[in-house]
Order: C-alpha cells, then structure tokens, then sequence
C-alpha cells in the first residue's frame, strides 16, 4: 500500500493494501496454480529489477555508512533479525500446499532451499545497497525505502522502477502467505481440531470457507490494527513455531515408528534441530516483552482450544507415545492412519510393484449377502495359497487389525490389512458385494463408540514386515484410487476381473488393450511372451482370455481377442503405444 500510495498519492495506502488482499483472496479461490501462476510472473518482473538496483547501488555505496555497525550491541542487531523474520515465511509456505504439488518428496524441500537460498543473498545485496546508498535520517521510519534508494541512484525513473519491484516482492509475499494460510484451517479440519466446514472444497479443489475467512480477517487487520506491530508479533509467532517443527522431527526422528519413511531428512541432525530450537528461542526474548506474551498467549489460547474444542474430538495420536514405547510405555496405533494420509498425498515411489500386485491380486465377487466374518474367512483361503500361514490365522489378524480400529473405512471402501514376516511379498484380495458388507470398527482419531458402516469394496492387503513404509504407500494408493468420484460407478459396472482390477490401476502407469487382426496388435497374435518384442521397462502384468486370467508367463502364447494389461513408466509405455497400438483399440 505504502509503495502504491507513490503512484496514487491521494489514495489512503490502507484501502490499497485491503484491495490487493481482496484480489489475493479471490485468486486462492480458483486454487493452487493460479496463484502459482502469478508467482511465477511476479518473480520474473522482480528479480531483474532487483539485480539492477544492486549492480546500479554498488557504484554509489558510501562505505562510511557501515563503521561502527555494531556500536548499539549485538541485541539490537537480533532484534531487527526477530523483527524482520516474517519475512522468511515463505521459503516454508510450500509445505502447506503439498496436497497439491507433484512429487512432494523432492519438490516441497527443493522448493523450500532455493527459495531460502535466493532470498538470503537478494536480502542481504539489497539491505547493503539501501544502507550503503542512503543517509540514516532518509532511510529510518521510510514504509518506501526501495523507491528512495532508486531515486538516489537513478533518478525518477528509478524510483517508479524499483517501488513496481517492491509492490511485485510485497504482492508474492502476500499471495504465498494467504495461500499457505488458507490450507492451514482445512489440515486442522481433517484432524478434528477445527470445524469441519473448513474441510469444503470448491470444484477447483481449493478451500473455498478458509479462503473466505483468512481473506476476512488480513482485510479487517490491515484496516483497523497497525500493520508494523503485527509484522513484529508474527514474526515471534513464527519463531516459535519453527521451535516446535524443530523440535517435533528429532521427536520423530527418535521415536522409532517403522512406518515413519520421509523422501527428504535434515541433514547435520540433530545439530540442525538444537540449533533451530535455541536461536528461535533467543530471537524472541530479544525482541522485547511484548513478543514474549504474544507467543506465550498464543501457545496459551492453542491449550485453552485443545481442552475447549478438540478434545473431546480427537485422540491426538503423537510420535511421542512411540518414543515413550521404546522406554516400555503406551504406543498409539492411531499415529499409522495420519502417517498414511500423509502418504496419500505423496504417492507411490518409483520401483513400488503396485500394478503388479493389483494384477496378479485374487478376486472375490459376491452377489448374496455376506457378513464381514465370511467374507474375510474367503479372502483368507485365497491369501493362504500366497503366504505361509493358515486361513484361520490370516482370519484372526483382519479381525483384530478391524477390532482396534486399524482398518481403514472410505466412502463404501474397507482396507483389512497387516503385516507378517511369512510373507515374501505382499498379495491382495480385491473383494465386491453388491449387497454391501456391515463392518465395525471405529477411528482412533475420533473419540467416539464403535460404528457400524456398509462397505461394498474390500481389499484385503498382507505384506512382509520388513517394508512397513511400502505397506502404507499400496494402502495409501488405494484410498487414492477410492476417494475419486468415479470409483464406486466403475466397481459397480466392471463386467469381469479385469475391469475390477483397472479401476485401481493408475492410468499413466498402466495400458490396457485387446489384440485383433485388424489393427497393429497382429503382429502379436502366435507368439509367446518372450518372442514378442515387448520395449525394455514395460511389462505385461496380465492377460485376460475368455471371462479368465491367464498368468502372464513367458511361454504364454497371445491369441487374438486377448486383453492385455501392460504397466510401466508413462515413457515406456508411450514406445508400446506407437509401436503396436497407434490403430488399435486402446481401453
């Protein structure tokens, strides 16, 4: 608003400050890549602006500005860093978008590190130019010392150039905070400490009620509070917080859970941590009084909400009970079901056998009513061909794993599950009731009575212990494939096995097509697996042969009107697509 007001001197920069977080909020509203979007446009306007200002500065700098830096101590200098600090806030605000940012595990920390990477050395480029090229009298109170410092060394040109700069920083800055803020109440919202209207999505996918809310209170913040104060008390906030993150990995880190498997670890650990905790520390008891209360009384009202609010709504499930198992304490088995929502949304990894297993999976179709405990003694036989237990132990285990609440219920979708280490590797019962099977079981995160629910998809998943992180991912991948509108419309239609089977494959990953001698797919017909040329990396995962699954083996000879489904990297399969499906019959 401050640089605006340069353009628009008789506009009140606080109505042009409220304005822009009006815009900001109604470009959150049409979600991530929008806003994305204009991120990427602003930087480009920014960065060459901001290079010029530093190569322009560095010829008018007036060292004796920078004698006697220190003469005030080193606790003013924390100060300003504490005071100053919100402004990092975005190298982190990508994590809060990872529901909507591919490939996660690489892209959220390589994001966070160039980002705080550029940001430093622009800052600190750019914080000694001004001082360099400015009187002190000029340059302390100024809300606009970018324009001041450009008119010093470039004349009006220069000041009009850079405050568009400093609106392009300041409106990025804006627009990666609001749209990290408004993912914040919908998370809490999952996890049952918040209301669940914020769980709202509009069709785009985005937040829609959070949206709305965060939009509300900036515009009521910039209008009636000092916007300076609240930068400072944020900036403790902000502190703080990063304490606890700290504080929490080296919990995580120590607790010992097997399921606990990031793509990304801190390096230098736990150095780092210790290092994160005390420096925020020490930064807000520099800052003064006012931003010790502040974060004392949020940390306060975050306690107060617990005990009001969310208690009686939510077990917290923490890496802390596993900690404490490791000293022969309680473990929570509750903590899995949030690691795998996680996992959810980071996806599979390449190498996870996912189409394989989904390929080669036994299937069971019931068309009369059936309880869960028949159902799962059925699955259980089909199991005990795969693993090296008997089906009345495999019946036992989903019984207890649904007793304890370890079974997860989505949307008419129930996922039995466990590990054992008689299992070489890991095998699957996809299971489909037209009726509807009654199943009880209840949700650790919630604190209520057991509930009933009618699931009509069942899968049945066991896996070796020893890959407790894999186990979660195929888990994960399921809800995944269950949660999408269209799931429960193609379990019900799937006319065979094999249609059953595809509708939890993943489409880039997997082919599906029918061999004919009118279309390419002839060049198939006669041979056996091993002389047809199949592109290195692909794989026939199955074939299905008049209403039967014929185990896709080498010297299985291809007859026409067999379908195949064949898995791979989407680039792999492109070469199958060209070489033999260009006129075929793709499904």
């Amino acid at each position: 608003g401050a640089y605006v007001s340069l353009f628009f001197p008789e506009a009140d920069f606080k109505i042009l400050a409220a304005a822009a977080a009006l815009i900001l909020g109604v470009l959150n509203w049409f979600g991530s890549k929008k806003s994305g979007n204009l991120q990427i446009i602003l930087i480009i306007v920014l960065l060459p602006l901001l290079l010029a200002f530093i190569i322009g500065g560095a010829a008018e700098l007036d060292f004796s500005r920078f004698e006697n830096f220190f003469d005030k101590g080193y606790g003013s200098i924390l100060s300003a860093a504490g005071a100053v600090y919100i402004s990092y806030v975005g190298a982190t605000n990508v994590a809060s978008l990872s529901e909507e940012i591919a490939d996660p595990e690489r892209n959220i920390p390589l994001g966070a590190l160039l980002a705080l990477g550029v940001a430093v050395i622009v800052y600190v480029l750019g914080t000694a130019t001004l001082v360099g090229v400015l009187p002190m009298e000029k340059l302390a109170g100024n809300l606009a010392p970018i324009a001041a410092a450009g008119k010093e060394i470039f004349g009006f040109w220069g000041e009009a150039a850079l405050s568009l700069a400093a609106v392009a920083a300041f409106v990025s800055v804006a627009n990666s905070a609001t749209l990290a803020a408004t993912r914040y109440p919908l998370a809490m919202s999952r996890d049952y400490v918040m209301p669940h209207f914020f769980k709202k999505l509009n069709k785009r996918g985005a937040p829609w009620v959070s949206a709305l809310i965060t939009t509300s209170l900036i515009i009521f913040a910039i209008l009636f509070l000092d916007p300076l104060k609240i930068a400072e008390l944020a900036s403790a906030f902000q502190l703080a917080l990063y304490a606890l993150i700290c504080a929490a990995v080296a919990v995580m880190r120590e607790s010992g859970i097997p399921s606990y498997d990031p793509g990304f670890k801190s390096p230098f650990y736990p150095w780092t941590q210790i290092f994160g905790v005390v420096s925020s520390i020490v930064l807000i008891g520099e800052m003064g009084a006012l931003a010790i209360w502040f974060s004392s009384g949020l940390a306060a009202a975050g306690v107060l909400w617990y005990f009001v609010y969310a208690r009686k709504r939510a077990n917290r499930a923490g890496a802390i009970f596993h900690y404490f198992a490791r000293l022969g304490a309680k473990k929570d088995a509750a903590l899995e079901i949030e690691l795998r929502e996680i996992l959810k949304e980071k996806g599979l990894r390449e190498g996870d056998p996912f189409e394989e297993l989904i390929a080669r999976s036994f299937v069971l179709d019931f068309f009369e009513e059936k309880t869960f405990a028949e159902v799962a003694a059925a699955a259980a036989e089909k199991l005990s061909e795969a693993i090296d237990l008997p089906p009345e132990e495999i019946k036992r285990r989903f019984a207890e794993g649904t007793k304890l609440g370890a079974t997860p219920v989505i949307r008419g979708v129930a996922l039995p599950h466990f590990r054992t280490d008689k299992a070489r590797r890991s095998a699957i019962v996809l299971v489909r009731s037209m009726t509807g099977v009654k199943i009880k079981c209840e949700n650790p995160l919630i604190s209520s009575d057991e509930k009933s629910h009618f699931v009509s998809a069942l899968f049945f998943l066991v896996s070796p212990e020893s890959d407790p992180s894999k186990h979660l991912r195929i888990l994960a991948q399921i809800a995944r494939a269950a949660e999408k509108e269209s799931f429960m419309n193609d379990w019900f239609s799937a006319e065979n096995e094999m249609e059953l089977k595809e509708t939890l494959l993943r489409d880039e990953r997997t082919l599906s097509f029918y061999l004919s001698q009118k279309d390419k797919t002839k060049k198939l017909i006669g041979l056996t697996l091993k002389e047809a040329q199949i592109p290195e990396g692909c794989l026939i995962a199955a074939i299905y042969r008049n209403g039967e699954t014929v185990t896709p083996r080498g010297d299985v000879r291809l007859k026409e009107g067999d379908r195949l489904i064949a898995v791979g990297d989407p680039s792999v399969l492109r070469k199958l697509r060209e070489e033999f499906l260009e006129e075929g019959r793709l499904y």
